[in-house]
């Protein structure tokens, strides 16, 4: 059987008032009385009971990660930055998805609730409740890329539009007048922001024309099918995110379409995948893992004190606007802000 602090008290000759203290490192503890717990509960290969701890220190060492959803290289980014920077701190990561359902991402903050020291929350669907209904009252709360971030706690808000227009004005500035943009869900606000952005950065003269996708491969790949059988294609595609541009670019493909030489190519997002596609993908580049942990960071400071400077602050995330072959230009790197300009 496991050792339990009784076993561990005995052993040491204390009390169990004292081995609690001991392990839950509190200032009272003589130097000798600590060292005769601690090397008793090696000696015994004692561990703390993790719940039970959690209720003497009010901590759980847990933080709540909720995401709209975690299949691809996007969400597994996103997750990555946060993991590592919460395992350099001994945290670890409780992980759940909303599916873009809101009736789910009420179900999956309650069941954190009690569970978690402080959430990071990425809930870009516009309607439903508020998040300010649905967060559990008091629990630290860092937001990513939020239709909602004023008022609930920290945030970081993703240029969207200022890279979509940066890319959509490079577009243009390559000789592109026909470009087409493959939009993400309609009630997505990422999704609305890209957009915008694209009709931002399109000259006067420019034929815009959107079609509908939902940020998955199977849509940018029907949108890549229906604009190689279009009678009159565009000079160039610029899908809302790396996944919907490449599964465009595996349809114009097998269709004969050559990109760039036919129809140039450009995404959002710069996932790992993008550059080993051919052609590499032109997209704009958005530092997902560094949001990931700087949102931590955030999210670790508001717990050790809600009332800290930046707590309640809202910073956008910048992007950067990565020029590959797929768009028929030469390859370089360029701020979004001062292409857009």
């Amino acid at each position: 059987m496991a050792a339990t602090i009784k076993d561990v008290a005995r052993r040491a000759r204390v009390s169990i008032a004292s081995v609690s203290r001991t392990l839950n490192n509190s200032s009272s503890v003589t130097p000798n009385v600590r060292e005769r717990v601690l090397r008793a509960a090696s000696r015994l290969h004692y561990t703390p009971h993790a719940a039970a701890r959690s209720l003497i220190i009010r901590r759980t060492h847990t933080i709540g990660l909720l995401l709209p959803d975690i299949h691809g290289e996007y969400f597994s980014e996103l997750i990555r930055g946060v993991d590592r920077a919460a395992r350099a701190r001994g945290l670890h990561l409780l992980v759940s998805s909303t599916h873009g359902n809101n009736a789910e991402a009420a179900e999956a903050l309650r069941s954190m609730n009690g569970r978690v020291d402080g959430l990071l929350m990425m809930s870009p669907y516009i309607g439903g409740a508020s998040l300010e209904d649905a967060l559990p009252s008091g629990l630290p709360t860092v937001l990513m890329n939020t239709h909602e971030p004023a008022g609930i706690g920290a945030a970081f808000v993703v240029d969207d539009f200022g890279g979509a227009r940066a890319m959509a004005a490079h577009l243009v500035a390559a000789g592109y007048q026909d470009i087409a943009h493959i939009r993400g869900p309609a009630n997505d606000f990422q999704s609305l922001e890209r957009a915008r952005g694209y009709r931002a950065g399109l000259g006067a003269g420019c034929v815009a024309r959107v079609i509908d996708g939902d940020f998955t491969e199977r849509s940018g790949y029907l949108a890549g099918r229906a604009l190689a059988a279009s009678d009159t294609r565009p000079q160039a595609v610029f899908a809302a995110n790396d996944t919907m541009a490449i599964g465009c670019l595996f349809a114009l493909t097998q269709a004969g379409v050559r990109v760039p030489h036919d129809i140039a190519l450009a995404g959002f997002d710069d996932i790992p995948l993008a550059r080993f596609v051919n052609p590499p993908l032109t997209t704009v580049r958005v530092e997902v893992a560094e949001m990931g942990r700087r949102a931590l960071e955030s999210l670790v400071v508001a717990i050790a004190d809600p009332d800290a400077d930046g707590c309640s602050s809202v910073e956008t995330v910048p992007v950067e606007l990565v020029v590959r072959a797929s768009c028929g230009a030469d390859s370089g790197r360029t701020r979004c802000k001062e292409a857009g300009e």
